[in-house]
């Protein structure tokens, strides 16, 4: 028998030791290769848009001399007026031409810009998606383990990284290092080794300043970043028990959790901004101390006639316009690294494990009548505490088999199992059993066939926050409106849903709290029907009722689970005596197993139990018979 593996490891989290910087680029290449035709085009752009913009301090440069040129004209050349109309002709060609390097540099940078925008937000999407994707692929256990709201939040700040790094490294870092290779080209051909010499130990000195800093102050940010995940975490955790706040009155006490994470929260911010401000005067110190050598030693060049005014000019444009980007180097690195720890985060999302796979080669399963069995089945939630022991049953296809027990026995354990949110097995256990549908290991079949051919309907409805319509037909989303009535009609809910103003169209509210327990459970109901699975569980599926309804329901349910399939697992007894086989578990073992008629007459565990009810139902009757005359009475 094959043997199957089980995660024993903690799962992966955005806490785990975190790749390098070039790790998680590497990451992001595969989703930018699909465009490396525009990525190329527009890094031909970007060149054209450096080498205009290197050009317009050039022209700037021979307008300045040419006019010079024109000042210092003799009174008896101006008289003559052939070389002013020529000087002032060659000037004018200068000027458009200073226009047009001027547009061209815009017009490069904006085709720059249309070009990579798409690549920039396929990559966000495909990588959201795919994320998202994984996140529904995980087993239970990595979401019970999971804050949803911290969680989203390291989604939203990773998709925003992947734009920061894109735009920061297309935008700024790539435009200012192509920038200092064509200036510190032109000085070295043009001019004195000296301007190339203060440069580059300037920019050197800078960027050093600026990556030390920036390193001293990535903790600040990144204490910033998680006291906002936790108190944004509480904060959701809190509005999403809404009703249970209330019932405790713990308003006040909620606000001050809240208020005692943003006040951690202001402090790392504040020491954030501080540091943020010796950052930004050395950069500054630096960057006059190199613009005021290069002025102060082409200044001496100027008087001494080896260079001209303009070119006085041309070198301190150019020193502007390299130090102009750098001013935000250290925005620029602070906010890099933050966006590669935010896509670090993001990305160890995709390296959780997925406990739960599909083996390799699986194969969808093939439903002929729908027969589980559970063949020695041994599971444990965590490693020190076994839930079920050497559960051994089978389901005949068509009938009905019903698991009652008291709470934590583990009924509700084997829907999960059967639902494959986990495997069976537990660390250590050498034995884990199986579980087959037709003789089919539903561990070697893909998990999407197997649960389009199961329906639940389980204890604890949980809605999504939109229209009652869209609630019952997320059975099955390509069923048509009348498919969906008809669903409702079946459940008993189609005549409530009517007698709401709007209808089908109604909100249920967050999680579906506009709804009763009740109806939530009716509209539960109706979407499995819809589902029309070869399998049913109905898990406490009518706990929500009242007597009435659970009738009416109960008898709906028998005839829905005619000819399929069903588990039942229940609490009230009085629900299953309709079951071809019952069985009761008791910590986590079927300690007995037959029908109704049979369990009582063996006067075990089961007959205990069904007692216990009908007493507890008996004195309920008669306290509701001594209120009834009193409300007749009062009314």
């Amino acid at each position: 028998m094959r043997r199957y593996a089980h995660a024993d490891s903690p799962l992966p989290s955005s806490q785990s030791k975190s790749r390098s910087d070039w790790q998680i680029l590497r990451s992001l290449f595969p989703y930018l290769i699909d465009f490396k035709g525009r990525v190329g085009f527009a890094l031909l752009c970007l060149i054209g848009a450096k080498v205009a913009n290197l050009g317009v301090p050039v022209l700037m440069k021979h307008i300045v001399d040419h006019l010079t040129g024109f000042a210092q004209l003799s009174t008896l050349a101006r008289a003559q007026q052939t070389p002013a109309l020529v000087m002032v002709g060659g000037v004018g060609l200068l000027v458009v031409a200073y226009g047009v390097l001027r547009l061209s540099t815009s017009l490069f940078t904006e085709l720059r810009e249309i070009l990579f925008s798409k690549v920039t937000e396929s990559a966000v999407r495909q990588i959201a998606l795919k994320v998202f994707r994984h996140l529904h692929s995980l087993s239970l256990r990595f979401h019970l383990e999971r804050q949803t709201g911290g969680m989203s939040r390291d989604i939203e700040r990773g998709t925003r990284g992947i734009q920061s790094i894109i735009s920061y490294s297309l935008y700024s870092i790539l435009p200012t290092l192509i920038e200092v290779g064509l200036v510190l080209g032109y000085f070295f051909i043009h001019y004195d080794i000296f301007y190339v010499v203060v440069t580059l130990v300037a920019l050197a000195l800078y960027i050093a300043f600026t990556v030390r800093v920036t390193e001293w102050r990535t903790h600040f940010r990144r204490t910033m970043n998680e006291l906002d995940s936790k108190a944004n975490t509480r904060a959701i955790d809190s509005l999403i028990n809404y009703e249970t706040v209330k019932y405790f009155s713990n308003e006040d006490f909620e606000a001050r959790r809240y208020d005692e994470n943003l006040k951690r929260y202001r402090n790392a911010a504040i020491r954030s901004q501080n540091s943020l401000s010796v950052l930004n005067f050395g950069q500054q110190v630096i960057i006059a101390s190199g613009l005021v050598l290069i002025l102060w030693h082409a200044t001496g060049e100027v008087m001494s006639g080896r260079m001209t005014l303009g070119d006085l000019v041309l070198v301190n444009t150019f020193m502007l316009q390299l130090y102009i980007p750098l001013n935000f180097l250290g925005v620029i690195y602070r906010e890099l690294k933050q966006a590669l720890t935010d896509m670090d985060r993001m990305f160890s999302l995709l390296d959780a494990n997925r406990e739960v796979a599909d083996a390799p080669g699986a194969q969808p399963l093939m439903c002929r009548g729908g027969e589980v069995r559970f063949e020695h089945v041994n599971f444990g939630y965590e490693p020190a505490r076994q839930i079920l022991f050497d559960v051994d049953f089978r389901i005949q296809a068509g009938t009905t088999t019903a698991v009652v027990g008291h709470s934590g026995s583990g009924k509700s354990t084997l829907s999960r199992l059967l639902f494959r949110f986990y495997d069976v097995g537990y660390a250590g256990g050498a034995n884990a059993g199986r579980i087959t549908i037709d003789g089919q290991d539903i561990r070697e079949v893909t998990q999407d066939s197997l649960r389009a051919t199961i329906g639940i309907v389980p204890q604890d409805t949980v809605l999504f926050n939109d229209t009652i319509y869209y609630n019952i037909a997320y059975g099955n989303p390509s069923a048509d409106r009348e498919a969906v009535i008809a669903a409702a009609r079946a459940a008993h809910i189609h005549d409530f849903i009517e007698s709401l103003p709007a209808g089908y169209e109604s909100m249920v509210g967050e999680r579906g709290l506009k709804l009763s327990g009740g109806e939530k459970q009716r509209v539960a109901i109706a979407r499995t029907i819809l589902k029309n699975p070869h399998i049913l569980i109905f898990d406490e599926a009518t706990s929500a009722l009242d007597s009435r309804s659970e009738q009416a329901i109960q008898t709906e349910l028998r005839q829905i689970a005619q000819e399929r399939t069903t588990l039942v697992i229940a609490h009230r007894l009085s629900t299953v005596v309709h079951a071809q086989q019952i069985l009761v578990l008791d910590k986590g073992r079927i300690v007995e197993r037959g029908t109704h008629e049979s369990l009582l007459q063996a006067g075990g565990l089961y007959a205990q139990m069904w007692w216990l009810q009908q007493r507890r139902d008996d004195r309920d009757d008669e306290m509701a018979a001594d209120v009834a005359p009193a409300v007749a009475a009062s009314a």
